[in-house]
């Protein structure tokens, strides 16, 4: 570099120092933009057949690789500008934080498209899509962590870069005991979940599309962020659940290991109830539906009650909305198979009245006995002479 600054000053030994300075940073400029279209005349080559991920990041990051070297070549060619020394710190650090900019730009591009490529290979609308959520939600949480980490340290790179800023950072954390302890505090939900969230990425209690209930509602993941879970119910309304809670709080997951499910339809019916009928019945109905995976089908006594005997079907299906299809399905054609050919076997109350018919004996009047009549003993009247 110094041997070009020569040559150039021979050359332009007539011109002022500013445009001499100017010469130096343009060809710097040129030098840098020429080093990039190498980078992507090699990488676009052989070398980029063999790593198609270099060659995505490349294309995906043209321009702000671009800026990022001609910031390097600029900075480095101030060093041999002939320019005053306050204007060469300002615009030196000028080009460094652009640079540290940039590099944070260009390696938050290469995570994003990394990620990408990765998760091409996993479909989450299969039915057997077990593998493809644990890798989705482990890159999902990991990328999120990743892109926060690099902010935080380009931003830190950046601060760096001011010496009064740096000393007051040093002597801050050196002296505020109590004020680090009251942000510590502060900061403790977020950094719980920041690291509920790690603790999900690798031991994946739930993953993106798993079917849970919490708080005794059912639904799916759909999101997993860096902070909280959006979990989509039934009725497409959305809860919102800070990530802390799935690793401090039960929960159900129905497909943790699998995506197949057993579902239960409970009847109750009348003790007079062809229980094998029904059995049958309940086989026929399974075996006609498409929801079926084939497994499972079972028809059970569970209970005997006072007015009623309690019946549970078991049926099987390849996931969780399929599971409760199929029980709608059994429920309601068992329902009607029981009213069009068994209705006194559906549940009702009995009323039962006992008729006795007692015959009528004769019964014998009571004998009435002649009495004589009763003498009348007061004394006779004496007729008043």
């Amino acid at each position: 570099m110094a041997d070009v600054s020569e040559s150039i000053r021979g050359a332009l030994v007539w011109a002022p120092g500013w445009l001499f300075a100017l010469a130096i940073l343009v060809i710097a400029a040129i030098a840098a933009l020429s080093v990039h279209q190498i980078i992507f005349f090699v990488i676009g080559g052989r070398l980029g057949d063999n790593h198609p991920f270099l060659r995505r990041v490349l294309l995906r990051t043209k321009g702000p690789l671009a800026l990022a070297l001609v910031a390097f070549a600029l900075a480095a060619a101030l060093q041999w500008a002939p320019v005053s020394e306050t204007i060469s710190a300002t615009f030196g650090r000028l080009l460094l934080i652009a640079f540290i900019v940039l590099a944070g730009w260009i390696a938050h591009i290469a995570l994003e498209t990394g990620s990408n490529i990765y998760l091409s290979r996993f479909a989450l609308q299969a039915d057997d899509n077990l593998l493809a959520r644990k890798h989705v939600t482990q890159v999902r949480i990991l990328k999120r962590v990743l892109h926060s980490l690099i902010v935080v340290v380009t931003l830190s790179a950046v601060l760096m870069t001011f010496e009064p800023v740096r000393q007051y950072g040093v002597s801050l954390f050196a002296s505020a005991g109590v004020a680090g302890l009251v942000a510590g505090l502060a900061a403790r939900p977020m950094l719980s979940n920041l690291i509920a969230g790690i603790q999900i990425a690798t031991t994946q209690p739930i993953r993106i599309d798993d079917q849970i209930v919490i708080e005794n509602e059912a639904g799916r993941v759909e999101e997993i962020t860096s902070t909280y879970v959006v979990v989509r119910l039934w009725d497409q309304r959305r809860l919102i659940v800070p990530l802390s809670y799935f690793i401090e709080r039960p929960f159900q997951n129905w497909t943790r290991d699998s995506t197949d499910l057993i579902g239960t339809v409970m009847l109750y019916v009348d003790f007079t109830a062809p229980v094998e009928a029904i059995r049958s019945k309940l086989v026929e109905i399974v075996q006609a539906s498409k929801l079926w995976d084939g497994k499972v089908v079972k028809l059970q006594v569970t209970d005997a009650r006072e007015a009623s005997v309690e019946l549970r079907a078991l049926v099987s299906a390849r996931s969780a909305g399929d599971v409760f299809e199929l029980r709608c399905e059994v429920r309601e054609q068992l329902i009607a198979f029981l009213q069009q050919n068994y209705p006194m076997a559906l549940p009702h109350a009995r009323a039962e009245t006992l008729l006795r018919s007692e015959s009528r004996e004769a019964r014998p009047e009571p004998r009435q006995e002649s009495q004589a009549p009763i003498p009348d003993e007061r004394p006779p009247r004496t007729a008043a002479r």
